[in-house]
């Protein structure tokens, strides 16, 4: 943009809205892709200078979310709708989409009347969320909204496919902070000295030992049970199997490995702290992704994986889903069949074997990642708050 157009084009007034923040102070209290997702965006959005950016989020841990959400949305209602009527915003934009179905279609001929234009985020399950009455008015939504953000493909076409007209659709993919995970002053500790943070008995890890992690909730569609169960059992006793994060999966992943007598190669790390994540990315060497198809719930993306490949992590993953759009072959990992065992083990065992083509992937994986940095994203972002500002001046 020259300074004349800089000029001739206000900042566009953005009002963001999330009902996903953490608590002040307690990050660990609400962690998620669409979380973090949510917290970065704003952040890079209230950096940039050609927008204006005010606020209404919700702050609450996974605990209250399903209290504190519905007089949080009454309360919006009421702020959006006093905002448009003063003309002070000239778009809305929803961190995801459920807040949307909540909220802006009651306010679709007030905001219309008021020239101000509405876009969401759209992640995955917010769209595939398989509930009937949320289904039927998610339509009705799309109708009403002037742009639907998709973070990736798959989660485009779960959009179109429920009625979203392809021309409001606009695939912009999730970001990654540069400076999340700092690389960690040279030490002379070993490994497992160095990852004894995390859990006491990685000093017990071999000098050959080959470490593999994932990082999620665990749900069934994040696959971790079914790896355990199926992939695990086929590996060198060397490779070493890390899991960070908590769900309702966690009994039945530990249930698996002690009926395939992995208790010694499996760890449940429970929720980390940012340091100890990574930590985890930093010593480990392959991230692993092994997704499965679950009805009514999807994979929208995967931000851990460029988390991961922010850290010189390539991942191994399974060619499902918004995963596709986050994995290039041989660049940042590689795609394997979903529930495909032996696709797994063969993708691992490359790098079991031949431990000396991990420092090249390990480069690449840091340099693909590099596209997704937030200020990048953000700038996509905002050309499109943009166009919807100058099509509500030009109609209004």
């Amino acid at each position: 943009m020259s300074p004349s157009d800089a000029v001739t084009h206000p900042p566009v007034r953005v009002l963001f809205v999330s009902h996903t923040f953490p608590p002040e102070g307690r990050p660990l209290s609400s962690v998620g892709g669409m979380q973090r997702v949510a917290t970065d965006l704003h952040e890079a959005l209230l950096q940039h200078p050609e927008v204006t950016v005010s606020t209404r989020v919700l702050r609450s841990s996974w605990r209250w979310i399903y209290l504190r959400t519905p007089p949080y949305l009454a309360r919006l209602y009421r702020h959006i709708e006093g905002l448009a009527r003063r003309g002070e915003i000239d778009v809305v934009l929803f961190s995801s989409v459920i807040p949307a179905v909540l909220v802006s279609f009651p306010l679709h001929r007030t905001l219309r009347e008021c020239g101000v234009r509405t876009a969401a985020v759209a992640h995955g399950d917010d769209v595939t969320f398989s509930l009937g009455p949320y289904q039927r008015r998610l339509r009705r939504v799309f109708d009403g909204l002037d742009a639907v953000v998709s973070v990736s493909r798959a989660t485009g076409r779960a959009c179109t496919d429920r009625g979203l007209d392809p021309a409001r659709l606009h695939v912009i993919p999730n970001g990654i902070r540069e400076d999340r995970f700092p690389e960690a002053d040279p030490e002379s500790a070993s490994r497992g000295d160095r990852l004894a943070a995390l859990d006491a008995s990685a000093r017990r890890l071999e000098d050959d030992a080959f470490l593999l992690c994932s990082v999620g909730r665990q749900v069934p569609r994040k696959g971790f049970a079914w790896f355990v169960d199926e992939v695990m059992p086929t590996l060198p006793d060397q490779v070493h199997y890390w899991l960070a994060g908590s769900g309702p999966q966690t009994g039945e992943i530990r249930a698996a490995a002690s009926r395939r007598g992995l208790d010694e190669r499996l760890r449940l790390l429970g929720p980390v702290t940012e340091e100890h994540l990574g930590l985890l990315y930093r010593n480990s060497d392959l991230f692993i992704m092994p997704n499965i198809a679950v009805p009514g719930t999807m994979e929208g993306f995967g931000v851990v994986m460029l988390e991961a490949g922010s850290c010189g992590l390539p991942t191994i993953a399974s060619r499902l889903e918004g995963i596709q759009d986050v994995i290039s072959e041989s660049q940042n990992g590689h795609l394997v069949t979903s529930g495909c065992a032996d696709g797994f083990r063969r993708a691992i065992m490359r790098y079991v074997e031949d431990r000396s083509i991990l420092e090249a992937v390990r480069g690449r994986a840091v340099e693909h990642t590099r596209r997704f940095r937030w200020p990048v994203v953000a700038e996509s972002y905002v050309e499109l708050m943009r166009s919807l500002a100058r099509g509500s001046r030009a109609t209004g």
